[in-house]
């Protein structure tokens, strides 16, 4: 009998590992992409939700500390990821309100948690107070424009969403240096160098019609990820990530979806076909109203 406890449910406030497609691919990737980032740091991931971010960051971290205003989801990341590990612990509190010591931690991490607080200004001097001032924040949250203006969409969780001046403008009192990533799930055609050698990407974003072709990613971001930090910046920043899972879970839901459609069409065609054909054989074989009237 596994030790493991039930998953947590999803209810839309909270991701879960068990999610599948577009989210699943969003939320793990800004925490493999804080992994490359957190090597032998003191970490702490505010509004750490069920706990799967921690625990990864743990893999590679000296500590981390998972906090999380919720009760159940920290007792579910206690029971599911803490386990022996010494260098990993969650606690309930809010991710607002920090009750830990100023300039204990290298590098705080908070995703998809600005949106879903008033007391933004707070949370992000709370960070600023706990970091070492050569420490690291990342944060991201909806870019409101394409995640709810142009796609007329409301998310109920969601207290305040930010456009991107507003969230570089609530980051600016404490980080003098930001650097701001847009992220988006893009379906892509990809090449890669298989003989080892290292060298740059060469990205193209080109319009439907293959002519209009401009270099780098031309795309409105869904989602900001920012990079914060009082002193420059690590030079090794990459100016752009990738992440995928190797089943392509996105992508085969993808083309098992439009082969439901194709095959859907199919039969709907054959039955409009047979429809057809019976309409006009009954045609044929009953004779006018009036011809029956008559008899």
């Amino acid at each position: 009998m596994s030790d493991q406890p039930d998953p947590m449910t999803f209810t839309g406030e909270r991701f879960t590992p068990e999610c599948v497609r577009e989210i699943w691919y969003e939320h793990w990737h800004r925490y493999a992409f804080a992994r490359s980032l957190a090597g032998g740091k003191r970490v702490l991931d505010a509004a750490c939700g069920e706990g799967y971010g921690s625990s990864m960051l743990a893999d590679v971290a000296a500590s981390v500390v998972g906090v999380d205003i919720s009760n159940e989801a920290v007792a579910h990341a206690r029971a599911r990821y803490a386990g022996a590990r010494d260098n990993l612990r969650f606690e309930a509190g809010d991710a607002a309100a920090l009750g830990l010591a100023e300039r204990s931690f290298d590098l705080v991490v908070s995703f998809e948690t600005l949106e879903h607080l008033a007391a933004q200004t707070d949370l992000v001097a709370g960070f600023a107070r706990v970091l070492r001032d050569d420490g690291l924040l990342l944060v991201s949250c909806p870019d409101k424009l394409t995640y709810s203006d142009i796609a007329g969409f409301r998310n109920e969780y969601h207290v305040r969403e930010l456009y991107r001046d507003e969230l570089l403008a609530l980051l600016a009192p404490h980080f003098s240096h930001v650097r701001l990533y847009g992220q988006k799930l893009l379906f892509q055609s990809a090449l890669w160098a298989l003989d080892g050698q290292a060298g740059g990407a060469a990205v193209v974003t080109s319009d439907r019609d293959g002519k209009s072709i401009v270099d780098g990613f031309d795309y409105a971001p869904l989602y900001h990820f920012a990079i914060c930090s009082r002193v420059p910046l690590p030079t090794s920043l990459p100016a752009l990530s990738l992440f995928g899972d190797r089943e392509e879970s996105v992508y085969a839901h993808y083309n098992g979806e439009v082969r439901t459609n194709m095959n859907s069409g199919a039969r709907i065609a054959e039955l409009e076909t047979e429809l057809a054909r019976l309409r006009a054989s009954h045609a044929a074989e009953s004779p006018p109203w009036w011809r029956r009237w008559l008899k």
